[in-house]
């Protein structure tokens, strides 16, 4: 077991590691194989969803790693199409994954196109009676964040979306964090040319892979990032990003891709 250093950002419910597995098309036993590999080395942040279908094998690799489980932060999602039970659905996945909390609860896109407010006062009651430490939205526009607000009060701890070079927005970014809003990046490395000069130009001097550079990059700009892969040696490397640092005219040239 390797035990690795991540840095973390703080949510109302606790800390939610920067770097974590991605699980989105990691099916039976690669998914399985795949969350245990990436706990044996040092992961402590995996993210599934009732959609992806592979919350029992999550459950089985975190029932299986010898590693506490208030040490790894657990994210699930709530699928759209089942925002009229949403408890129901929230009992399932607590079950299927084998705890008696979620460390993180998406919504995981907005019910029918809408903001539904009346979907969040549910996940609100949720994290209020202990099921889940912190709750939030996944594929929300800054406009239905703000229908979430102004209707409870209370905003979305997490908005999940895809974030990558080509999609940087410091607006958006910037609208996030004045709302009090962690962004969550999702298809890091699928959504990234990984050949263009500012990544392998950044990978040749720090001795790394344009995919490290880009995962690297997110940490730099405080966006979680969820790299999904089910091998092992890939896991690892993008685990491997915490040891160098982009210097800023880096960071600019690879902002320049967006």
């Amino acid at each position: 077991m390797i035990s690795v250093d991540i840095p973390t950002l703080t949510l109302p419910g606790g800390q939610i590691p920067v770097v974590g597995l991605g699980t989105w098309q990691s099916e039976g036993g690669a998914a399985e194989r795949a969350v245990t590999a990436a706990l044996q080395l040092g992961y402590r942040h995996i993210d599934t969803a009732t959609g992806y279908g592979n919350e029992a094998e999550v459950g089985r690799a975190l029932a299986t790693i010898d590693v506490d489980r208030d040490d790894v932060f657990v994210t699930t999602k709530l699928p759209p199409d089942h925002a009229d039970r949403a408890r129901r659905t929230l009992t399932e996945s607590l079950v299927a994954l084998g705890t008696d909390h979620l460390d993180l609860w998406l919504i995981h896109w907005p019910p029918g196109r809408q903001a539904s407010p009346e979907t969040w006062q549910v996940f609100r009651e949720a994290r209020d009676e202990g099921l889940v430490r912190s709750i939030g939205v996944s594929n929300y526009s800054i406009a239905q964040l703000d229908e979430l607000i102004a209707a409870t009060g209370e905003a979305p701890a997490v908005n999940q979306i895809p974030y990558s070079p080509r999609d940087h927005d410091p607006d958006l970014l910037a609208a996030h964090r004045e709302r009090g809003v962690v962004v969550e990046g999702y298809s890091p490395l699928k959504r990234t040319d990984l050949g263009a000069s500012a990544l392998t130009a950044a990978a040749d001097a720090h001795g790394v892979t344009p995919a490290q550079v880009v995962l690297r990059w997110h940490v730099q700009h405080d966006v979680v990032v969820i790299p999904k892969s089910t091998t092992p040696e890939r896991i690892g490397s993008n685990l491997d990003v915490l040891g160098f640092s982009l210097t800023d005219d880096e960071m600019a040239a690879i902002d320049a891709l967006g």
